[in-house]
C-alpha cells in the first residue's frame, strides 16, 4: 500500500503521524511511505532520519496526498486539505466528527473511508489510540493551570501545592477517565487538594484505590458539581462519550460563581466541551477571560509537547497501520472489531451510531455499505 505522511497543518501542531521507526517498520512489510517535507522537523526529527528508513520525501502535500491510498494524520483535515482527498482514499487521524457538522459534511462529500482514533474501542471499552494522548492532555491540564494562576498571567495567584502553614490550591476534576485520572495523580502529587466526580462508582472505587485516598471522590450530580467548583481554584473538564459531543455539565451560572482569577482547563474541547462557557482557543491566543474566569480550550493540547506525543502517539497507532496496510481496510476491519469500531464513514454514508446522533443523521454498518 501507498501511506501518505503529509505535514500537520493546524494552528501550533507540531505533532507527526509516525516515526522513523514506523517507518523502517512499513518499509519491512512492503509498503510505500510518502513523507512530506519539513513534516517531522516540529517534533525533532529531520527529513533525512525519515528518508534513511525508507521513505520517499515529498515537496507538497498535494504530491503526499494524490499518491497515497492511505493517509495517515495526527489531526482531522482543515479546510484547505478536503480538496485533497479522494473517493476511496482512506484517511485514519483523530477526527472527532461530532464536533463540527461542516467537517462531517465534508469528509461525506469527499466519500473517503474515514478511520478515526477516538472511537477504536476494545472490548474491555478501553480507547486504545486515545490513551496516549489522554495520558498526556492530563497531565498538561495541570501545568497548563499552575501557569495560568500566577498573577502575571491573570490568575488569582495561588500555588497549587501550598508551603507550610498556607493550605494548597483546590482542583476540581470532573470525569475520572484516562484525562481525570492522569490530571489528579500529577495535582495531586504536587500537593494541591483534588476532588474528582464521575458517575461511574466502579471508577470513582477504582480511582480511589489507586490513589490510596490521596483525592477525595465525589458522584456526580448538578448539585455535587455546583457545590465543588464554588471553591476550586483549577477545574478541568475531563468527560468523554466516545465518538458524542461531550454533554454540558457545567452552566455559565455555576462558572458565574467561581473564585475571581481561577482557572478552567476544559480538555474535552475536541468533542464540543463540557463546560457551557467554553470555547476552542489557540496555542497562540490559549485563553480568555469570562465573568473574571480564565477559561484554556485548545483543542490539540499534546501538541505544546510534540516530540514525547509523537513518540507516544506511533506506539499505539502503528500496529493498526501495519494491519489495514498489509490486509486492507475490509479484511483488517472484519478480523479485528478494534478496526471495525474506528471506521466513522464509508462511500458518504456514516457508519458509526455516536457521529450520526450528533448531527440527526442516518446511519448504516461499514460492512452492510
Amino acid at each position: 500500500m501507498i501511506i501518505g505522511i503529509p505535514k500537520e497543518v493546524k494552528e501550533g501542531e507540531n505533532r507527526v503521524s509516525i516515526t522513523p521507526a514506523g517507518v523502517h517498520a512499513l518499509a519491512a512489510d512492503g509498503h510505500t511511505i510518502l513523507f512530506e517535507k519539513g513534516a517531522g522537523e516540529g517534533s525533532g526529527l529531520s527529513d533525512a532520519e525519515y528518508a534513511n528508513e525508507g521513505a520517499e520525501i515529498m515537496r507538497s502535500n498535494k504530491l503526499t496526498f494524490s499518491k497515497a491510498d492511505m493517509i495517515v494524520k495526527v489531526k482531522e483535515p482543515l479546510e484547505d486539505e478536503w480538496p485533497l482527498l479522494r473517493e476511496g482514499q482512506m484517511l485514519f487521524t483523530y477526527l472527532h466528527l461530532a464536533s463540527s457538522e461542516k467537517l462531517t459534511k465534508a469528509l461525506l462529500k469527499r466519500k473517503i473511508t474515514g478511520i478515526a482514533y477516538e472511537t477504536m474501542e476494545d472490548k474491555e471499552g478501553r480507547l486504545p489510540l486515545l490513551i496516549p494522548m489522554s495520558e498526556v492532555a492530563g497531565r498538561i491540564s495541570v501545568q497548563v493551570a499552575m501557569r495560568f494562576l500566577e498573577s502575571d498571567h491573570g490568575g488569582q495567584g495561588v500555588l497549587l501545592s501550598g508551603v507550610p502553614g498556607v493550605p494548597p490550591g483546590e482542583v476540581v476534576i470532573i470525569g475520572c477517565g484516562v484525562v481525570g485520572l492522569n490530571a489528579a495523580q500529577i495535582a495531586s502529587g504536587l500537593g494541591a487538594h483534588v476532588t474528582v466526580l464521575d458517575i461511574s462508582h466502579n471508577r470513582l472505587k477504582y480511582v480511589e484505590d489507586i490513589m490510596r485516598g490521596c483525592v477525595t471522590t465525589v458522584y456526580s450530580t448538578e448539585y455535587a458539581i455546583q457545590k465543588a467548583i464554588a471553591n476550586a481554584d483549577v477545574l478541568i473538564g475531563a468527560v468523554l462519550v466516545p465518538g458524542a459531543k461531550a454533554p454540558v455539565l457545567v452552566t455559565e451560572q455555576m462558572v458565574s460563581h467561581m473564585k475571581p482569577g481561577s482557572v478552567i482547563v476544559d480538555v474535552s474541547i475536541d468533542q464540543g466541551g463540557c463546560i457551557e462557557t467554553i470555547r476552542p482557543t489557540s496555542h497562540r491566543e490559549p485563553i480568555y477571560k469570562l465573568h473574571d474566569v480564565i477559561h484554556y480550550a485548545v483543542p490539540n493540547m499534546p501538541a505544546s509537547v510534540p516530540r514525547t506525543s509523537t513518540f507516544a502517539l506511533t506506539n499505539a497507532t502503528l500496529p493498526y497501520v501495519r494491519a489495514i496496510a498489509s490486509r486492507g481496510i475490509k479484511k483488517a476491519a472484519s478480523e479485528d472489531p478494534v478496526i471495525a469500531s474506528g471506521i466513522n464513514m464509508k462511500k458518504g454514508i456514516i457508519t458509526h451510531p455516536a457521529v450520526a446522533e450528533a448531527f440527526r443523521m442516518k446511519w448504516k454498518p461499514w460492512n452492510k455499505i
